[in-house]
């Protein structure tokens, strides 16, 4: 009897994190993996990427609209809590698969625990300095298992009490897809989404909830550097966290203007195309701090968002200011990106959750969870 790995998705971001192992899982016959997608893939507002999920081809997609409004998070964990309980009654797993530090993640790891099903959680132990490490943290303590991308990950959990048998290193599954052989080359990438600079940089500006009062300013002054400056961009949208109106009304300023291409949500594998070949990424996503260094791209990294995470040393970090931002822009054709060595795995994460997962060890987990003194 194959082993039911029910995995949850709420946005583009964590299905980029968890497709390889969804399909390393579902060509093994020992495995039978399903998807819950949720969230932002549900809306419209944000490109709609269930599409991205079903083009896959999975064979088992359940979908559930758990979107409330920006300012109400607590309510999209309880509306999410609320269809997922319902789907595992149906679904039966054996363990549920959740990624990061999103509510959903949240909701996936209260939904296991409290129905007796093993959690796991990949890429907790990691750090930022907002209330996405809350939510990260909170996860790992509800989960039983950990898939991490670092010995520093590893390190962190084995602090807050977990078991050093339940946490697994396996890189970032990302990573995987980065450098597969199946990503579009750029003339392809450019005509899909009818991109025609030769040159240009990638902007990704995301909502720092514990900052959401300021974040108006903050995404205007942004703007009004871009506006400033004078390279081609291609711009996504924020995710929907408390805050991201802000910053959607602030890119009105930016429509009609022929140096912007915009975006609600881009094809995973696309977007990594563009991005290996862009000039730089600017803005304050995790892409800056994970894929742009893999593919030696100079990096501008804007505010508070990742703060504490695991730095590459040649990011240039700037805060709010358009002043610092615009000083960062100046220097960009000329700064060239020193060689540094990367953290987050080899590109095979998904062999290494398999792995894993073959193990009998893992399925004998306690349910029960202990905490290890230290």
């Amino acid at each position: 009897m194959p082993k039911k790995i029910l995995f949850l998705t709420g946005t583009r971001a964590d299905f980029g994190k968890i497709k390889s192992l969804l399909q390393i899982l579902e060509e093994h016959p020992n495995f039978e993996p399903f998807v819950f997608v949720t969230g932002m893939h549900l809306q419209k507002e944000y490109g709609y990427t269930l599409l991205e999920v079903e083009r896959c081809g999975f064979t088992n997609i359940h979908t559930f609209e758990n979107h409330t409004h920006e300012a109400t998070m607590d309510l999209t964990l309880a509306k999410t809590i609320e269809g997922l309980s319902a789907y595992v009654k149906e679904c039966t797993p054996d363990m549920i698969v959740i990624h990061g530090d999103r509510v959903e993640a949240l909701a996936g790891a209260i939904v296991g625990s409290l129905n007796n099903i093993l959690v796991a959680h990949i890429e907790g132990g990691e750090v930022s300095g907002t209330i996405d490490e809350l939510i990260r943290h909170s996860t790992s303590k509800m989960s039983h298992v950990h898939f991490v991308s670092n010995t520093q990950a590893k390190k962190r959990l084995v602090q807050m009490g977990e078991l050093k048998e339940s946490i697994f290193t396996i890189g970032s599954p990302d990573v995987d897809i980065m450098f597969s052989s199946d990503l579009p080359d750029l003339e392809t990438a450019k005509k899909y989404y009818e991109i025609t600079f030769e040159k240009y940089a990638v902007v990704m500006f995301h909502p720092v909830t514990t900052e959401a009062t300021y974040m108006q300013e903050y995404a205007n002054n942004f703007v009004e550097a871009l506006l400033e400056d004078t390279h081609n961009y291609v711009v996504v949208f924020p995710n929907n966290d408390l805050g991201s109106r802000a910053v959607l009304k602030a890119y009105e300023q930016l429509k009609n203007n022929s140096r912007f291409r915009i975006f609600p949500s881009l094809r995973f594998e696309y977007f990594l195309t563009l991005l290996k070949k862009a000039q730089f990424i600017i803005g304050n996503s995790s892409a800056g701090i994970r894929e742009a260094p893999y593919y030696g791209l100079p990096i501008i990294n804007i505010g508070t968002r990742q703060q504490n995470r695991a730095v590459h040393t040649d990011i240039i970090n700037v805060d709010y200011t358009a002043k610092s931002i615009t000083d960062a822009l100046k220097i960009m054709d000329s700064h060239k990106v020193q060689k540094t060595s990367n953290d987050f795995g080899k590109g095979n994460s998904a062999q290494l959750f398999l792995k894993s997962l073959s193990n009998q060890d893992i399925w004998n987990l306690n349910h029960q969870k202990q905490f290890r003194d230290i």
